[in-house]
């Protein structure tokens, strides 16, 4: 990451642009696995679409034995492009498009099942195809003491479920392949409740399918700054195996064809995969705030707006002479008042210097809205040489849909 290469790569790409490694990506996919499979060794991971589905990466899971969750049929479509078996995709979701849930449960893919609407169009599609059997799971919801309710999945005590869980079970072509949970807090305390809940869940109902899926929710890894700007703990993946896996393999310690646990990351294996690169366009003083300008904004780096300071770096061009600073904020291209990418920055920074952000894998690219600019290039330079995985968008890729 030093200053030549740099160079070298704005004078092909431009002046902003995503740095991708994707050997750091499979490096994770690797170390999360190990950490379960170590204590549960029937344990596999569901890769999150939605979280960055930059197919480069949705394909080192393919090859490294993964599952693709997706939660739409166009992250559907993604998955059997790069060449996902049907059996390996699991379609979450509050809302699903019914004509490719068909196609997906005839393709052997398995449906989970968020809300008891999806009774009736799933009787259709197993009325139309009474020799097929279809992989469907139930993604249910509990209390695990997180202070929030979710709106995933079938309350366990209400009607909704007992209704949906009879008509599974009642329904000749239909198999119950997995019972499936996702609760959006990240926090380490939340995963031992959500594994007990599933377990006890499991018990009163007396199944054991062969998916028992505790969903995303979980950290990654991180630089130390960021770390500090959450005001709870980020644990490593081994802690999060630890509070749940053991469970399982003390549940089913005795039972010969245990079922697979899988969990559900995103943010966990790419968070830490990418960066952003832009160059300083413009530094100015507005009545004694110091202000600098990029050829990027805060929706390419934290489209959740989060106001969380990404780990950053500066690298000098020798463009220009270097001043210090105390307190300056770098500001976005668009003409949002709150487009900053980094608050209070202090150090040193010239007019046409590096800007790198870190930690921007996690949403950048699938949240990155149309907005103003068409977004940048993606590079991956894991390998040495640097390799074009998503070229920067031009005017017709955003307006071919528009009528002018």
């Amino acid at each position: 990451m030093d200053r030549e290469y740099l160079k070298e790569l704005t004078e092909k790409f431009g002046n902003a642009f995503y740095l991708l490694d994707s050997r750091q990506f499979g490096n994770n996919y690797t170390e999360l696995k190990k950490a379960f499979t170590d204590i549960y060794p029937k344990f596999n991971i569901a890769y999150s679409y939605k979280t960055n589905y930059t197919p480069a990466l949705c394909k080192i899971v393919d090859v490294m034995g993964g599952y693709a969750e997706v939660v739409s049929d166009m992250e559907m479509e993604i998955a059997l492009r790069i060449g996902v078996k049907p059996e390996k995709i699991i379609w979450n979701g509050p809302y699903k498009n019914y004509d490719k849930v068909e196609e997906l449960l005839l393709l052997g893919g398995t449906v989970n099942l968020d809300s008891i609407y999806e009774e009736e169009l799933l009787r259709q599609i197993a009325e139309r195809h009474p020799d097929h059997k279809l992989n469907v799971g139930i993604r249910v919801n509990f209390d695990i003491d997180d202070g929030n309710v979710s709106r995933f999945g079938f309350d366990v005590d209400g009607e909704d479920f007992k209704s949906i869980l009879n008509f599974v079970r009642n329904t000749q072509n239909l198999y119950l392949i997995g019972i499936q949970c996702h609760f959006a807090t990240r926090r380490l305390d939340t995963w031992r409740p959500r594994a007990e809940g599933m377990l006890a869940l499991l018990g009163r109902l007396n199944i054991v399918p062969e998916h028992i899926d505790l969903g995303g929710g979980l950290f990654g890894k991180m630089d130390d700054s960021l770390k500090k700007q959450f005001d709870s703990y980020i644990p490593s993946y081994k802690e999060y195996a630890e509070a749940v896996a053991p469970l399982f393999a003390e549940h089913f310690a005795n039972r010969k064809d245990k079922p697979t646990l899988l969990i559900e990351p995103g943010s966990a294996l790419a968070g830490d995969c990418m960066k952003f690169v832009s160059k300083v366009i413009n530094i100015k003083e507005v009545r004694g705030k110091a202000i600098a300008t990029l050829l990027g904004s805060i929706y390419n780096i934290n489209p959740t707006l989060n106001k969380k300071n990404p780990p950053i770096s500066v690298i000098a061009t020798g463009e220009n002479k270097q001043r210090d600073y105390v307190d300056l904020d770098f500001g976005g291209f668009t003409c949002i008042e709150s487009d900053y990418l980094y608050r209070h920055y202090k150090g040193k920074l010239a007019k046409g210097d590096f800007v790198v952000f870190g930690n921007v894998g996690s949403y950048s690219v699938v949240l990155k809205p149309p907005f103003i600019l068409p977004n940048f290039p993606v590079i991956d330079i894991s390998c040495g040489s640097a390799q074009v995985i998503k070229r920067g968008e031009v005017f017709d890729d955003l307006f071919h849909t528009f009528t002018f």
